[in-house]
């Protein structure tokens, strides 16, 4: 059996000119933990730095993608300063997606919730399998989607970011490409990423990490003017009454006391 204390919660590996980022700690359903967030960054900077690396494909093991934040982390220690820590990183972590000079896709084939949901929009290209699901559940929680609306508001369409941040609702992979969460809803997700593999490889490491500065220099303009603010409104939210509720109805696998 393997020890969860000692193996790696993100595993990297390059083969034929990519490296391959797999989220892989079943166990908490990849949640966003202070661990996960430390491998995910060193897989991001070795791939960065490996000049033989065209592109990386972000996925997973297990039945989900990623399920947003720790809670079980979070609830054991002091809120405030645990929020604010988790606020800051989640927003390095995003931007260190956007500002990588190499193409980022996403590998999914599973359920992907809150925080899961702003790293799959900083991914360049997304694909999706028949299994995947979607969800946006801060608001069940007594929270909102702040930190990652950076990366989920330039994907979605306006009544599709008002729809899912308001109800919590969850949907497909079909759905998840109409809003413009992902770029393809797929069949087969290893065969549509050979494929985008196979076109990726045809663009040079100049032309790839140009275009990629030029599709995403709004999205970081906004992380300039938003994301301090965003912090502050984060961190002041966990340790509220709402919120201590919404997590312990989580962790206890109950309805939080405001359910109708």
């Amino acid at each position: 059996m393997t020890d969860i204390s000692t193996a790696p919660y993100v595993r990297y590996e390059v083969a034929g000119g990519f490296a391959t980022l797999t989220l892989d700690s079943p166990h908490n359903r990849n949640a966003i933990s202070s661990r996960m967030v430390a491998e995910l960054a060193r897989g991001l900077a070795d791939a960065a730095a490996d000049a033989n690396v065209r592109a990386v494909v972000l996925t997973h093991t297990g039945t989900t993608f990623c399920a947003g934040a720790d809670l079980a982390e979070a609830s054991n220690a002091d809120p405030a300063v645990a929020a604010d820590d988790r606020t800051r990183t989640m927003i390095a972590l995003l931007r260190g997606v956007l500002e990588l000079p190499k193409p980022v896709i996403a590998a999914v084939n599973g359920n992907v919730r809150a925080g899961g949901m702003g790293i799959l929009a900083a991914c360049d290209i997304a694909v999706a399998g028949p299994t995947s699901s979607f969800a946006l559940t801060e608001a069940r929680l007594g929270l909102a989607p702040f930190m990652i609306s950076l990366t989920l508001l330039p994907r979605l369409s306006s009544r599709a970011a008002s729809r899912y941040y308001l109800t919590g609702a969850k949907f497909d992979a079909t759905e998840a490409a109409n809003i413009g969460l992902i770029t393809v809803a797929a069949d087969d997700t290893a065969t549509t990423v050979a494929e985008l593999q196979h076109e990726l490889g045809k663009a040079s490491p100049q032309g790839l990490a140009e275009s990629k500065r030029l599709v995403n220099a709004a999205m970081l303009a906004e992380f300039d003017r938003s994301a301090d603010e965003l912090a502050q409104r984060s961190a002041s939210f966990f340790g509220t009454e709402e919120v201590r509720e919404g997590m312990m109805s989580f962790l206890q696998k109950r309805p939080p006391r405001w359910a109708l």
